[in-house]
């Protein structure tokens, strides 16, 4: 992956609105959040030779590519496992671009969740593999499996609920500041966190990511035509993808060390690929479908201890000012859930020095896909 160390930037970004509900279908959010990426960058759509999405995107490459006006397309792919993917999409960009695959590449994930259908709700649907030897005996959701999953951390290692508020509150302060966020200007208070109805116990309502209607993209080119584009350059320093051995669903138990997840294996690879490590972080972007994601995710890239990781959200530290900012847009608990790709864009903003909630002087941003599922991360420098 040295290979990678910033050869490549990704010079525009793009979104739709983010609502409960949007009257556009997929495709058309899809288009809107592409053409606005690439007017971001100045680039014009029959430039577009590479496309990368999700398996989970409804909006295929040959319909998107039709509609917004792209070249000939000579790379495309689609990362697998939901949230998971959502950094693997820059990663594949980049290493096509810098091998010689294509020249200017596009990323999106369009949604469609707060006025589509649930897909766990759907029991005529055949299973996927792990859901076979667990829906059946009641894990029906991905908050269920998490659910499970968290209630061992805080047998294990005594994290509190007052933990994970902490990571929601941080969440929703930085949606607070963010005008585009669900949760704009719709503070949470403790006593809402404690009182909340229960989704999967010990996981309450503000544990959950929200379901959200939306679409974003990004674009990636080289490092030497990154130079000349309308905005700055944000380098894509290092990437990586993970896959533990032996893994199963969110909640990895054949494993002797279900709380070790592919954050973990993907970590290993990162660091290993980038000329800085956790303590030169300045902010980052946490995968957060739910709230336990993100002390576990600390964990595995680094920045605290086995274990450590409820403690480690203690005194503002996730906070503006703090000792690692997360989040800043509101992420997929306050800003929207859109598979994170919105951690993405805010990623990108921070190192622009755009952001809503923006942290002086930040140089450089860790950006991770989802904690549980086979995943991804990268690493952004300016």
């Amino acid at each position: 992956m040295s290979a990678l160390k910033d050869a490549t930037a990704i010079v525009g970004i793009g979104q739709t609105a983010f609502a409960k509900h949007l009257p556009e279908s997929e495709k058309t959010l899809a288009c809107r959040a592409v053409l606005a990426a690439l007017d971001d960058a100045g680039i014009d759509p029959s430039e577009v030779d590479a496309l990368a999405s999700y398996t989970m995107e409804e909006t295929d490459e040959v319909e998107l590519a039709k509609a917004v006006g792209t070249g000939d397309l000579t790379f495309f792919s689609r990362v697998g496992y939901g949230g998971g993917g959502s950094c693997a999409t820059i990663a594949h960009l980049a290493a096509a671009i810098a091998t010689g695959q294509a020249s200017v590449g596009v990323a999106w994930r369009s949604r469609k969740r707060g006025s589509g259908p649930r897909p766990w709700t759907n029991t005529v649907t055949q299973l996927p593999t792990p859901a076979q030897w667990t829906r059946p005996f009641g894990l029906l959701r991905p908050s269920d499996e998490i659910a499970m999953l968290t209630r061992r951390y805080m047998h294990e290692y005594g994290a509190t609920r007052d933990h994970l508020f902490n990571v929601a509150l941080a969440c929703r302060n930085r949606a607070n500041q963010n005008p585009a966020a669900t949760m704009y200007e719709r503070p949470m208070t403790r006593e809402m966190y404690m009182t909340a109805r229960w989704i999967s116990e010990p996981l309450c309502l503000f544990d959950n990511c929200l379901e959200t209607d939306g679409a974003l993209a990004c674009v990636v080119v080289g490092a030497g035509r990154a130079r000349d584009c309308r905005q700055p350059p944000v380098y894509v320093h290092a990437a990586a993808q993970g896959l533990p051995a032996q893994h199963h669903g969110m909640v990895n138990y054949w494993t002797d060390d279900p709380l070790s997840g592919p954050s973990w294996a993907a970590a290993r690879h990162l660091w290993k690929s980038a000329d800085f490590g956790p303590q030169d972080i300045h902010v980052a972007q946490i995968y957060d479908a739910f709230t336990p994601l993100i002390p576990l995710s600390l964990e595995g890239y680094g920045f605290c201890g086995r274990g450590e990781g409820a403690a480690f959200t203690e005194g503002g530290a996730l906070e503006t000012g703090g000792r690692l900012p997360i989040n800043t847009s509101g992420g997929g608990l306050s800003e929207a859930y859109v598979h994170g790709f919105n951690l993405i864009n805010e990623g990108v903003r921070q190192l622009r020095g755009t952001s809503t909630a923006q942290i002086p002087g930040a140089a450089t941003c860790l950006v991770t896909a989802g904690e549980g599922v086979p995943t991804s991360a990268f690493l952004l420098r300016n």
